[in-house]
């Protein structure tokens, strides 16, 4: 789908299930990850996500327009457009729009690695997402040094 073609359906979208007319820009944004689309306060533009368009298809993306537009529409009238508030959240269901969007499949970050650090005196084992300086810190436990831990296969 071209942007062109985006921008027809989201202006035929918000006048057929909102009856308001949209008069900002609708983009692609290959760069969205984790959401489908995103609404930007200042500008009033929307931004979509291409590859939920691609993994299930234009209802499902029809849906995230829908829960773009909600958030456009409440805006701009000055109501409550947060995910929290309950004007979103009535008109969210009352045009048929997702709450949430699907998760891509192949997208979710796999477990990171996982650094291992050993007290040197107590042998209490650390894990942790991210590297810490060892010459700063100390065991919690009986305030021994730490040395990373290397697993002996």
């Amino acid at each position: 789908m071209e942007r062109e073609e985006l921008q027809l359906l989201v202006e035929g979208i918000s006048l057929r299930h909102f009856g308001l007319v949209f008069k900002h820009e609708a983009r692609f944004n290959h760069r969205l990850r984790t959401t489908g689309g995103r609404y930007l306060l200042r500008s009033h533009d929307i931004e979509f996500n291409p590859k939920q368009l691609e993994a299930f298809g234009r209802e499902e993306f029809e849906k995230i327009i829908k829960h773009e537009l909600c958030h456009y529409h409440l805006h701009l009238q000055g109501r409550g457009y947060q995910h929290k508030d309950r004007d979103f959240k009535e008109m969210l269901s009352r045009v048929g729009g997702a709450r949430y969007c699907r998760s891509i499949p192949g997208t979710h970050n796999v477990s990171a690695k996982v650094l291992k650090y050993i007290c040197q005196d107590c042998q209490q084992l650390y894990e942790r997402k991210r590297s810490i300086n060892i010459s700063k810190y100390v065991c919690g436990k009986c305030s021994g040094k730490l040395k990373k831990f290397i697993k002996n296969s």
